[in-house]
């Protein structure tokens, strides 16, 4: 199409999480002329501003900005995503207007972008379009729920484009997922380990394990569902809500009850034998070394008493080791030494995932 039919000025805005993120996330869309878009193939230089507070609905033309629309900064008529031009326009819940290509949304798709597509023949163009004086062959345009950030995440996947540089957080990710799952599209073949899906979330884990367990569990994703139970060894199941709950179903959620109760009990049983006795000596008896059997079955039970998942081989050290001290027999001492280096060596290799 002709440079002249690109004349509008397009009004990027930020994502809404910059304001509250320590890390700045790239702008979803930007400010720029279409024109110097479509003979660039890119956007120029990005002027962040924020959407009117008085803007109407995607349908409602606003005669204070009826040459002004919102476009994606990735998703945009010159973007070099694919050797064709884009046939299809999807304009978020907030107004931002995003240009793909139909063929690609439909192969990722198993319901037709839930019966979506393909688009019946329109009657217009639509009214944001039209006050711009273009024409229809940017492709027909089709309002969607999602606001831009949740969009942006989902059409990053199906193009298979990593969208790290946006920052989404695990909210934006969930809700990108649940998506994905509404408009047919496989959620475990986008969310395999070796996939940028995949590396988001999980970098979630340690700031949020119970969410990342949940959204795995939820989807079966159980290559994301391992290593993220890693982090919950820490978690009070007291403090499970009912969401979470239902979000993760019974498999999973007994998965991890018996990820903590395992890992108690076999901290009980690791616990249980005193150190080994050796041949009475002149000093040492066997009367004097139950000494150390008491001490020893003393210490075990304090620390089975409190047992936690999580407990870590330095807190199970700290808490032996003292005994040391009242031992006068050096061979009990080695014993005892011996006796917690096991100890520890067991406990580290015992399992800390599903």
């Amino acid at each position: 199409m002709d440079t002249q039919d690109w004349d509008a000025v397009f009004q990027f805005v930020t994502d809404p999480n910059d304001a509250s993120a320590s890390v700045p996330e790239m702008p979803i869309s930007e400010k720029t002329t279409l024109a110097s878009a479509a003979s660039q193939g890119q956007p120029p230089s990005q002027v962040p501003t924020p959407p009117a507070s008085n803007q109407g609905s995607p349908g409602e033309v606003n005669p204070e900005i009826d040459s002004v629309v919102s476009v994606s900064t990735t998703f945009f008529p010159a973007a070099n995503l694919n050797p064709l031009p884009p046939d299809l326009i999807l304009l978020s819940s907030d107004a931002i207007f995003f240009y793909v290509h139909s063929h690609q949304v439909l192969s990722a798709s198993e319901n037709g972008f839930r019966g979506l597509l393909p688009m019946k023949p329109s009657s217009g163009l639509h009214p944001a379009l039209k006050a711009l004086g273009l024409s229809e062959d940017l492709g027909p345009v089709i309002p969607l729920p999602e606001p831009a950030t949740v969009l942006n995440v989902v059409l990053h996947i199906i193009y298979d484009i990593s969208c790290a540089h946006y920052s989404p957080s695990l909210d934006t990710l969930s809700a990108a997922v649940d998506s994905l799952a509404e408009y047919g599209v496989s959620v475990a073949s986008h969310c395999a380990p070796s996939t940028p899906l995949y590396a988001l979330i999980l970098a979630h884990a340690p700031i949020a394990p119970i969410s990342v367990y949940s959204l795995a569990a939820h989807y079966d994703l159980y290559e994301l569902a391992v290593p993220a139970s890693a982090h919950l060894l820490g978690f009070q199941l007291s403090n499970l809500t009912d969401e979470n709950a239902a979000r993760m179903g019974p498999m999973y959620l007994k998965r991890l009850f018996f990820l903590h109760l395992g890992r108690i009990d076999a901290l009980k049983r690791l616990l249980l034998p005193p150190p080994r006795l050796h041949a009475p000596t002149a000093d040492c008896d066997f009367t004097e070394q139950k000494k150390l059997t008491r001490a020893w079955a003393l210490a075990s039970a304090y620390l089975a008493w409190d047992a936690r998942p999580d407990l870590s081989t330095s807190a199970m050290a700290s808490a032996l080791c003292p005994l040391s001290e009242h031992l006068s027999c050096e061979v009990c001492k080695a014993n005892l030494a011996e006796r917690i280096k096991q100890l520890v060596v067991q406990w580290s290799i015992v399992k800390r995932t599903i």
